[in-house]
């Protein structure tokens, strides 16, 4: 029997649909996943065996295929979990094909079925919704985030269980939620919130300076301050803020998007509608702030102040 599911790969903030198909045809038991994955996409197979396994059904005692189309996009992260074991589930004929239909899956799996929240829910729904998805299936905790974006309908579950009962028409399992993710870190030093209070007025003086910043403000032009510690470079530049205003509609979606991918987006407060401040220290590393990384491309500094202010102390 073959099935197929649907879910988004992100390049950046940029994603596509992707067609997630199982097969389950003779053979010894082995799953094996194609399609250009790489290894964290690989131990999908292990995370989902024993998801499924956990919810109410057994995994296939025979060889099973899964193959995430086109295999010449490069896949990385864990958020095909949902796709697959779904996938699964409809080629053991245990969901409808039409229910799958018009829908993309997001979100990781937990080895007793939970749904985990998942970085990049903003851009991947947009994808979907840019795709021709009429619904997305996310995790609870990321439903706010998923909700930011017109013209899908979002669909919040907590378990793999729930997603089930969901598709067939069953009552749904009382499930606990799953909190959001526990790496998230304070986000107060790329909001505006800890600068909401500081204003230019306080600044008594400096003529010079606070007509610059003022120029730089209306045009959208780069500052460069020079001179020794305790002039008020940095005082100055932490009222630069206050003087920009709120981020238009296409604005906020684009910064909150790239908040998203890098896994520091409130999932109280999604949409972020202040322009971000970001004030890496003078050691931070070059990928800290221009952005990187071996597995997957996370965004630096220079990216999360889009739209915002950057400012960068150099030592010399």
């Amino acid at each position: 029997m073959a099935a197929a599911t649907h879910s988004v790969t992100l390049d950046g903030l940029s994603g596509r649909a992707i067609e997630v198909e199982a097969d389950i045809g003779g053979g010894l038991p082995q799953t094996v996943l194609v399609g250009l994955v790489d290894t964290m996409v690989t131990e999908a197979r292990d995370r989902c065996r024993s998801a499924v396994s956990n919810s109410g059904t057994t995994w296939p005692d025979q060889r099973v295929t899964i193959n995430l189309a086109p295999s010449t996009l490069p896949k990385s992260g864990s958020h095909y979990d949902l796709a697959i074991a779904l996938a699964v589930f409809a080629a053991k004929s245990l969901i409808p094909a039409e229910q799958l239909a018009g829908a993309a899956f997001l979100g990781e799996l937990a080895l007793d079925g939970r749904l985990r929240a998942i970085r990049g829910v903003l851009p991947a729904t947009m994808a979907a919704a840019e795709a021709g998805f009429e619904r997305v299936f996310v995790p609870e905790v990321n439903v706010p985030e998923a909700e930011l974006v017109q013209g899908i309908a979002v669909v919040g579950v907590r378990s793999l269980r729930q997603t089930v009962a969901l598709l067939t028409g069953q009552e749904q399992p009382d499930d606990p939620p799953v909190p959001p993710l526990d790496d998230t870190p304070s986000i107060s030093w790329t909001s505006g919130d800890r600068l909401a209070h500081l204003d230019l007025a306080d600044i008594s003086g400096q003529d010079d300076s606070r007509m610059a910043l003022l120029v730089a403000a209306a045009g959208g032009h780069h500052l460069l301050m020079t001179g020794p510690p305790g002039i008020g470079k940095t005082m100055l530049a932490q009222r630069l803020p206050g003087l920009l205003p709120d981020l238009t509609h296409e604005q906020s979606l684009a910064v909150s998007a790239v908040h998203s991918v890098a896994g520091v987006l409130p999932s109280d407060a999604p949409l972020l509608t202040r322009p971000p401040f970001l004030d890496p220290h003078h050691t931070a590393s070059a990928v800290s702030i221009v952005g990187g990384g071996s597995r997957a491309i996370r965004p630096g500094a220079l990216s999360l102040a889009h739209h915002g202010v950057l400012f960068h102390e150099c030592k010399v």
